[in-house]
């Protein structure tokens, strides 16, 4: 989700109808990496970024929305922050590497080999200070309104991929560790097909299980924390007022996440 995105569903183009990637305490989502050279200066955790700049895509993403949320919580001033729009997920990888920028987040996948390459250091996890409901399923208003049978076939196809995506990826033992399962190398060897397709599965599928996000069973949408992420960007006038979450999240085809 976006502050572009909320716009466009708030003029009613769009309906937010099930769940995408949500971050969860139990599993590794998005990384808050500093770069080796603001690492070796002394940010060696998140309730330091105060005074050291930040990489993001662009004012109003989700990268801002993040950082926004992580700083607040961590009692960190974020006017006293940096933020440097670099366009760009390779161009925030290069400048954070190159030691052009201090700080970012990013995805799990991304995050582990730059720190495990000795390219940047982790000092936090997104999860582990706010909740937040990374994306979700989305279709036009018009879909909703005139092709309702084909939403929800999807919906219905959509939720049989979650638990799938859940049994094989996200199955965990007695004591919240990640395991595998009975279709972990049925679900990878699937995967495999459309993502880093060119690498040889025993270098493909350690790099898929790394990018598995959490995903709520059945796609349930964290309906509270979707309007909060509206409610924030609109503060911050990078959403228009009359942009109203209760009229573009549709809970008729997949029941909200509590529920």
């Amino acid at each position: 989700f976006t502050g572009g995105f909320f716009n466009l569903a708030g003029k009613g183009a769009l309906k937010v109808i099930g769940a995408q990637l949500h971050e969860d305490v139990g599993y590794d989502g998005s990384a808050i990496l500093a770069s080796n050279k603001a690492f070796e200066a002394g940010l060696t955790s998140v309730d330091k970024l105060g005074g050291h700049s930040f990489a993001l895509s662009q004012v109003g993403s989700s990268f801002h929305y993040m950082i926004g949320n992580v700083a607040e919580k961590a009692g960190v001033d974020i006017e006293s922050m940096e933020l440097k729009p670099l366009q760009s997920v390779p161009n925030m990888i290069g400048a954070l590497k190159s030691g052009q920028v201090d700080s970012m987040i990013i995805v799990p996948h991304i995050a582990k080999p730059l720190a495990n390459a000795g390219a940047a250091h982790i000092i936090g996890w997104v999860k582990d200070y706010v909740p937040y409901q990374v994306g979700g399923l989305f279709t036009s208003a018009r879909n909703v309104e005139e092709r309702r049978d084909v939403v929800e076939k999807f919906v219905r196809a959509y939720q049989k991929g979650v638990a799938d995506y859940r049994a094989g990826l996200l199955a965990t033992d007695g004591d919240g560790k990640l395991v595998k399962s009975d279709t972990t190398d049925e679900i990878l060897e699937i995967v495999h097909k459309y993502v880093y397709s060119d690498d040889p599965a025993e270098k493909a599928y350690p790099k898929i299980r790394n990018g598995a996000m959490f995903i709520t069973e059945e796609g349930k949408l964290d309906v509270d924390d979707v309007k909060a992420q509206v409610k924030w960007y609109q503060d911050r006038g990078y959403v228009s007022a009359d942009a109203n979450p209760d009229e573009f999240i549709d809970t008729s085809f997949i029941a909200p996440l509590g529920q």
